[in-house]
């Protein structure tokens, strides 16, 4: 356990609490949990989880235009169901990576765990794409991964990750559920929320 990781823990919490309450600025600060935790990543050989990191600091960008993209109500980004087919691409692009990343790590460096860990990667990849899209089955996706997590940080000895994983699990049950509530609200008031956004109602309100 480090500093550094202690540090990365606590602004990953902040990050994912605001993912799921919906804020915005989750994307900005979670730009600083990555680039921390690809530090701490390298060190421990974690290369596919490394290279993640890198790829998840562009996706914050791509999040952060996503969800300054109107669609706010009461200060928050609304939220959509995650269409099959675009679903079904989803999950077949995180298995082509899996295997892809996996090869490369496999042959080319002394990873860890190469298959495990890039098909992590993969799919981590294809939850935040889903999460920048506002889709609610990404906390699924998420809470998958998460655990499997889990058991790869005790595996490196990241203890504190692990526990920090562990947390992450739970917050993304919280975050699944309030998605899941406000989806049902929007779907109950369409004309309204229609309305509202047509006549720019919520376009001053503040980001909280």
């Amino acid at each position: 356990m480090s500093d550094l990781e202690i540090i990365a823990v606590l602004i990953n919490i902040l990050g994912v609490w605001l993912t799921a309450r919906r804020i915005r600025w989750c994307w900005p600060v979670s730009v600083l949990a990555v680039l921390l935790y690809a530090w701490i990543f390298f060190q421990a050989k974690l290369y596919s989880d490394t290279l993640l990191q890198g790829i998840f600091a562009l996706l914050q960008g791509y999040g952060w235009w996503r969800w300054s993209q109107g669609g706010l109500s009461e200060g928050k980004v609304r939220v959509a169901r995650l269409p099959l087919r675009e679903g079904l691409l989803g999950l077949l692009a995180g298995l082509l990576g899996a295997g892809l990343l996996g090869g490369l790590m496999y042959r080319f460096t002394d990873a860890a765990v190469p298959w495990f860990d890039a098909t992590l990667t993969a799919f981590s990849l294809v939850a935040s794409v889903w999460a920048a899209r506002k889709y609610v089955v990404s906390w699924w996706l998420w809470i998958v991964l998460d655990c499997l997590y889990v058991g790869l940080f005790l595996f490196k000895d990241l203890r504190l990750t692990a526990a920090l994983y562990a947390g992450f699990v739970l917050l993304a049950v919280y975050g699944l559920r309030a998605w899941q509530q406000d989806l049902a609200r929007q779907e109950q008031q369409p004309d309204a929320d229609a309305s509202a956004f047509a006549s720019g109602s919520t376009a001053g309100e503040p980001i909280r």
